[in-house]
């Protein structure tokens, strides 16, 4: 996901020390945001795109049969399909029967109701929804997303699309939840001077006045993934062997950035991949293979078609986040939206209120992959490093069903969340093995936040409720507070709920671990000590 999100700050309210984002949402919020009763009762299977742009005139036309099964035969069978103005749906086709259904429809806002007949649970049905219009262009992609009509340094068309925030409705219509994710292919209609690229794997090229190009995605994708990049592009055709056998690595790039593939994308995605399969398990994708493609805008992780806009260098356009030099010896983008492979594309908030699920461990992997190139205290100095970021201004996680999420907290703060979690468990083996089994237990599936907070705490066998709770849920940052006399240490945490804990590693009259809660502890020591130190990788406050 994008970086240095706009962050909305809100005012909050304590309950028990818990922040709760008090906000006003609309109707409007909660019909784009919930599984509500138009929307819940199907299952999308499958989007057939075709879209043809206008260039010139930043206009686009197309079609989007999408394939679907009926889930319940007890609602009203009135289904949602989302698709923002100034783009319109133009008709609707359904396949019910041997004969063609013209769909009749009601446009409320952004919204469009479908009247369908009855069906029965288990039934799949296809239908095709016509579409046309100039869609809503990106301001400042991808954060402030859309579509992204720009030229390359030669004067040519340079055409993409960024849309994880505002949503893939932004182009065409769809269920536009987070929760619901199909497979897809699309079709790309352009003049034969440029060229088409989607997700997945190119099954079909061909020219009848225009150049069409088929891309089909195997696996499930979430829609604001499903982006085509139009220009004067080169393939660079490579592959790698992985975990799972020959893994394809393709490089699409603008013509005149051919050379830059050998001498800085190769060598970066090598060792990314490499180092992701190591901790967290095989590439979810093999079918669809990975690629990464050159892009009019800094950087986000399309499934199987990664967008690189990172000038070809190191660090985050040439930045290091941590101050730490570590950043500036690795491509940023390259690792950060190529870690959202697992954990965004593979693993999936159902909700996006959710999704530090996906920022939280990709921010953890560009510590990971500082750590597999220079080793661990360098990922370490990493990991603090980006401390500085952290706003702490309202919690991770957002307000369920209105489509909002928490704070930009959930990449810096979460990585800290994750780093913790690693020395909690005290085990990097263990730490291996539950990021892999997180992967595999929710491979291509959506997960909520309290169902991955459950799986962790058994995983490890450690209960994390609190510790959650805590740095989830609110913006406090939990003190240790200790008084030393003589060879009298005592400590308890303050400035956290009710019922935190979290065990430490300390240095005092030697190297131990203990447990400090809400309540003052008291622990003799062999030997006077002066001052305590405490394990830098745990992001909490020391008073003594």
């Amino acid at each position: 996901m994008k970086l240095h999100l706009k962050i909305t700050v809100l005012f909050c309210g304590f309950i028990l020390h818990v922040f709760s984002q008090s906000t006003s949402f609309t109707k409007e919020d909660t019909l784009l945001g919930s599984n509500h009763a138009y929307r819940v009762w199907v299952d999308m299977l499958n989007y057939d795109i075709t879209v043809k742009p206008d260039v010139t005139n930043k206009i686009i036309t197309g079609c989007n049969t999408m394939q679907y099964r009926v889930l319940s035969d007890s609602l009203p069978f009135i289904l949602q399909l989302d698709l923002q103005e100034p783009m319109q749906i133009d008709s609707i086709i359904s396949f019910l029967s041997k004969d063609k259904y013209v769909v009749p429809f009601t446009k409320e806002h952004n919204r469009y109701l479908l009247s369908l007949p009855n069906s029965k649970k288990g039934e799949t049905f296809s239908l095709s929804a016509y579409f046309s219009g100039k869609p809503h262009q990106a301001k400042h992609p991808p954060w402030d997303g859309g579509w992204v009509w720009t030229k390359d340094s030669l004067g040519r068309p340079w055409v993409s699309v960024a849309c994880q925030g505002i949503g893939a409705s932004v182009w065409f219509p769809c269920k536009d939840i987070q929760c619901d994710e199909a497979t897809a292919s699309l079709h790309i209609l352009l003049p034969d001077s440029l060229v088409g690229i989607g997700n997945g794997k190119l099954q079909k090229q061909s020219s009848n006045g225009l150049t069409s190009y088929k891309w089909t995605v195997t696996n499930p994708i979430n829609n604001y993934n499903i982006v085509p990049y139009i220009g004067n592009y080169v393939l660079i055709h490579d592959s790698v062997q992985g975990e799972n056998g020959k893994l394809i690595t393709d490089y699409w790039v603008l013509d005149y950035h051919k050379n830059k593939v050998e001498s800085h994308l190769k060598p970066n995605v090598t060792k990314m991949l490499k180092c992701f399969e190591y901790w967290f398990g095989p590439y979810p994708f093999y079918n669809d293979s990975y690629k990464i493609v050159e892009a009019p805008y800094l950087g986000m992780e399309h499934q199987s078609n990664v967008a690189y806009g990172n000038y070809f260098l190191n660090g985050y356009a040439g930045r290091d986040l941590s101050n730490t030099g570590w950043g500036m010896k690795w491509d940023f983008i390259v690792v950060h939206e190529s870690g959202h492979e697992w954990f965004g594309n593979n693993v999936t908030a159902r909700d996006v209120a959710d999704n530090w699920i996906h920022e939280s461990f990709t921010s953890y992997s560009e510590v990971l992959f500082t750590e597999c190139e220079f080793g661990k205290e360098a990922g370490s100095d990493y990991c603090i490093g980006v401390r500085k970021s952290i706003l702490n201004d309202i919690p991770i996680i957002g307000n369920y069903g209105v489509k909002n999420e928490g704070s930009g907290d959930m990449y810096y703060k979460g990585s800290q969340i994750v780093n913790m979690i690693r020395h909690i468990i005290n085990d990097d083996d263990k730490f291996r093995s539950l990021l892999k089994a997180i992967n595999k237990t929710y491979y291509h599936q959506t997960v909520s936040s309290a169902e991955l907070e459950e799986f962790i705490s058994k995983y490890i066998n450690i209960n994390l409720q609190s510790f959650f709770t805590q740095y989830l849920r609110t913006t406090q940052i939990p003190q240790l507070e200790y008084k030393i006399t003589k060879n009298k240490l005592e400590y308890r945490f303050s400035n956290c709920v009710n019922d935190f804990t979290m065990p430490l590693k300390i240095t005092a009259d030697k190297e131990r671990i203990i447990t400090p809660t809400t309540q003052w502890q008291t622990l003799l020591l062999s030997t006077p000590i002066k001052q305590l130190q405490v394990d830098r990788n745990m992001y909490i406050d020391i008073k003594g």
